[in-house]
């Protein structure tokens, strides 16, 4: 083994886990345009007849398509730039409204670490980068789990759009460990040293019952760095230097409610659910391109350090969270289905239109998943009026 030359650059520790840089655009969307599986994706999903009985020539015309749709990008700036036309395209066309509030309280160059709940695999992170995008303030780094990266051309995209890889898959207590602590001194570092904002969900998975809540093990990831660096650091100290900002998220109908609705009976009928190969990825297909009605986007304050835990810090992110979520007419009527604390429900904010648009929605639900979609909806009105027992 030979000693690092004194002018040789540092090691990156976070080479395997940070977003790419704009040094490694070019090599990334040359990898990208050959990769077969990715044009494969594509073709099936573009020209499923032409991929069927010619695939070479389909594969070829989707990689012209891919170097054609990337040209002129050579930053990840410049790919995110695309990435905003997308949004502009797909809020346009799947959804009646986009609102944003509480983001103009906070310092435009300050970096922050959003932690929010979370509905939706893609548009979660995506509606938040597309809020600081039209309010011309640098996107955020977007934490992801190794979980939805099966394919390489699917971390590829992922990091090209600032996302970065949060550890699950790591095996054993020590394996696991290690990559938690890589985690949280990233974290550190993007906030404290590189001044550029994260967007983290409350807890792992999303919240397929729609009941939003924060895992207090996020918490305390997100502070090892800091615990490992100062032994005995006062844990409010530690939370409050990450500048951790609750952001709620809330959408008037969720494109997955059925898919998730069939998650948590298979779950109830025999105790298990087994995903299949693309089910995460046809999940972010999903979620894009189907109908969301209104979305509403609510960011909250930053926390400060008067918590003593990272239980007390999870639950005023819950606080926050309820209190930011906007609860629509789609949410009521759940609730009115279910007949369930019709004291709750507020019948002036349902209109006509309203009602026959739910139940044509509720109409196409298979009759053995109705009650587990309806609970999707009910459930937020049920948390914020804090009937469900943490």
């Amino acid at each position: 083994m030979t000693d690092q030359h004194p002018d040789a650059a540092p090691a990156d520790p976070w080479a395997d886990i940070r977003p790419y840089r704009d040094t490694e655009v070019a090599d990334v969307l040359a990898r990208l345009s050959h990769d077969p599986e990715l044009l494969a994706a594509l073709t099936r999903f573009r020209l499923p007849r032409l991929s069927r009985f010619m695939p070479r020539l389909s594969s070829t015309l989707a990689s012209l398509a891919v170097r054609r749709e990337v040209r002129g990008v050579t930053s990840v700036h410049d790919f995110q730039v695309r990435i905003a036309n997308y949004m502009q395209r797909m809020i346009r066309t799947t959804t009646d409204d986009f609102q944003v509030e509480g983001l103009e309280a906070l310092d435009g160059d300050t970096a922050y670490l959003f932690i929010g709940n979370h509905r939706d695999i893609s548009l979660d992170p995506a509606f938040v980068n597309y809020a600081l995008y039209l309010a011309g303030r640098d996107t955020v780094r977007i934490a992801i789990g190794d979980n939805l990266l099966k394919k390489p051309y699917v971390t590829d995209l992922m990091r090209l759009n600032t996302s970065f890889i949060v550890p699950r898959s790591a095996r054993g207590k020590r394996a696991m460990l290690a990559a938690y602590q890589q985690l949280s001194a990233y974290i550190r570092h993007s906030i404290r040293e590189d001044n550029h904002s994260i967007w983290m969900a409350q807890r792992e998975g999303r919240a397929k019952d729609g009941i939003d809540r924060t895992d207090p093990a996020i918490i305390k990831m997100m502070t090892m760095a800091r615990r490992a660096e100062q032994r005995g650091a006062d844990v409010g100290e530690a939370i409050a230097e990450l500048r951790l900002v609750p952001v709620s998220i809330s959408y008037e109908y969720d494109p997955c409610d059925v898919q998730k609705a069939s998650e948590l009976h298979a779950l109830h009928v025999s105790g298990n659910y087994e995903k299949s190969q693309f089910e995460d990825i046809q999940s972010i297909v999903a979620g894009i391109t189907g109908h969301k009605g209104r979305v509403r986007l609510s960011v909250g304050t930053p926390l400060s350090a008067d918590f003593a835990s990272p239980e007390a810090a999870a639950a005023e992110i819950d606080r926050q969270v309820l209190a930011g979520y906007q609860l629509f007419p789609s949410h009521y009527l759940a609730l009115e289905a279910l007949g369930d604390a019709p004291e709750l429900i507020d019948h002036a904010a349902i209109s006509d239109a309203d009602r026959a648009r739910f139940q044509a929605r509720l109409q196409q639900v298979p009759a053995e998943l109705r009650s587990w979609w309806l609970a999707q909806y009910a459930n937020p009105v049920r948390n914020k009026a804090g009937r469900i027992a943490p």
